[in-house]
């Protein structure tokens, strides 16, 4: 009975996790065809373009030799990405909440703080410049800058990613903890089951102000317009990501639109109290507001420019302050 049990629920859990990645692949097509285009009064790429015709296309490219020092793990850290996002989204379905330790806010935190740490190793780990290794200033003999501090594009990147870590996402993990004030537990099944019983928090003042908080730091850790300073194109170009190429790219792009739909589920539980699982129609909601929240990060992309530091500090700061102000409110 309990081998039953066990299968069972792994396969809605593999079931649950294929069906979530199928429609995270048409997130970033939806984003750029029926909003980017849309505002931009231009046709746009096919909905299938971004999130399932590019990956195939660079699957089949010819992968390049990276100059990095440690190349084994660079190469790695997109695997790893996507892994830790797949272990965000276990952790949300109903199925994982038997398993207290995998099943809670710390953990969830935990494995969103590792996939940003990954966009710091992206950036400190690639000594290159369109995978040629060019290093400046010229070490040869006769030298006009021999004491000069060499540098490269991602190093930028990898800087300004701590930076983001540091302070930057600091008002999602606020948005995130204030559904405990609520429930008073940090186990998603406890947080789930609050709701269940009392309505969902985001339809309490607390919950609508963390909602807020939320939307920000969910474009924050998207670096997404206009909080995209560690890819600006101005100047870092692709930041962490411009040395990978082919199959690595390939996955890149997967986990995007995956972290896309993941976030999406992140507020579905906390929020509304409905977990992932083909075993319930639930699961529309989930899909629903992970479109939700992709209309709305497209449209305010696309009017925005890349915040400065003079423009990004206030607003994150700003955003802090509510987060603190919605836990408080929970507190009451």
């Amino acid at each position: 009975m309990f081998e039953n049990t066990l299968v069972y629920s792994i396969l809605a859990v593999i079931g649950t996790v294929l069906v979530c990645f199928l429609i995270s692949t048409l997130l970033p097509g939806i984003e750029r065809k029926y909003i980017h285009a849309r505002i931009q009064q231009r046709i746009g790429p096919v909905v299938l373009a971004p999130g399932v015709m590019a990956p195939i296309k660079f699957m089949f490219k010819e992968n390049v030799e990276i100059s990095s020092p440690v190349p084994g793990l660079y190469k790695a850290l997109p695997i790893i990405c996507f892994i830790v996002v797949l272990c965000v989204l276990v952790a949300l379905t109903p199925q994982a909440y038997q398993f207290p330790a995998l099943a809670s806010l710390v953990a969830v935190v935990g494995f969103l703080k590792v996939e940003e740490i990954c966009y710091i190793l992206m950036g400190a780990l690639s000594k290159s410049v369109m995978s040629v290794r060019m290093p400046f200033p010229d070490k040869i003999k006769g030298a006009a800058h021999l004491n000069s501090n060499r540098s490269f594009i991602e190093d930028i990147s990898a800087k300004r990613s701590l930076r983001m870590i540091t302070y930057g996402s600091f008002p999602l993990y606020l948005a995130l903890f204030a559904p405990v004030t609520a429930a008073r537990s940090i186990f998603l099944s406890d947080i789930a089951a609050y709701q269940h019983a009392n309505g969902p928090f985001l339809f309490t003042a607390s919950g609508i102000i963390a909602a807020i908080v939320f939307f920000i730091g969910y474009m924050i850790i998207l670096n997404e317009y206009p909080f995209s300073i560690i890819k600006a194109k101005s100047d870092v170009i692709e930041g962490p990501y411009m040395e990978y190429a082919a199959k690595y790219r390939a996955i890149v792009y997967l986990t995007r639109g995956f972290f896309m739909f993941v976030l999406g589920a992140i507020f579905s539980v906390l929020f509304i109290g409905v977990p992932p699982t083909i075993l319930s129609w639930g699961i529309l909601v989930n899909i629903a507001v992970a479109l939700i929240f992709v209309f709305m990060m497209g449209i305010l992309s696309a009017f925005s420019p890349v915040f400065t530091n003079r423009q990004l500090l206030p607003t994150i700061l700003g955003s802090t302050l509510l987060g603190i102000l919605a836990i408080v409110l929970g507190l009451l």
